[in-house]
């Protein structure tokens, strides 16, 4: 396929379309529901598959603060962590945009970009592709859950990072 011509249109975000990159972390009926505390909370349980603790890793939570992006945006370079899960959900009230692709080689006309609602977050698994996070109207943080290791020199060897051949355009 040639690149250069490819154009992305972003799907809707569910977790039938996304179950090969990971998890959609979102309340639904479909999930398994726990009635706790007095019978006051309902909790959707066991939302995503964490992988985070591999090759002296450890959870950590933070919070990525992203600028907003235009559409049609321009996707120059992917990312994946090999050694872990990553989850993504979003702290305010718009949407925003996920791009992903599989694990393995990286083939561009393998992408896939879809629109996530600010109630959706996203659990990227071992390996899966991935852009970093892409807030669309308004400067956006997003909760994130991912592996740390307390040395910085290792940290290193679970994030790899390929710049495209040539950019590939997401539009709605």
């Amino acid at each position: 396929m040639d690149t250069k011509s490819l154009e992305l249109r972003a799907e809707v975000l569910t977790q039938e379309a996304f179950s090969a990159f990971g998890d959609v972390i979102e309340v639904s009926d479909t999930k398994e529901t726990r009635t706790i505390n007095e019978g006051n909370t309902l909790r959707y349980h066991d939302l995503a598959r964490l992988t985070l603790s591999s090759e002296s890793g450890q959870p950590a939570i933070s919070i990525f603060r992203s600028q907003p992006q235009h559409l049609p945006f321009a996707i120059k370079l992917m990312e994946r962590h090999p050694l872990s899960s990553q989850a993504f959900f979003p702290l305010g009230t718009e949407s925003y945009l996920v791009v992903v692709a599989p694990a393995g080689d990286l083939r561009a006309n393998e992408i896939r970009a879809f629109v996530a609602s600010s109630n959706q977050g996203v659990n990227y698994h071992p390996g899966t592709w991935h852009h970093y996070s892409l807030a669309l109207k308004n400067i956006s943080d997003f909760l994130v859950v991912d592996r740390i290791v307390l040395d910085d020199q290792e940290a290193d060897t679970n994030c790899d990072e390929v710049f495209l051949d040539q950019p590939i355009t997401v539009n709605l």
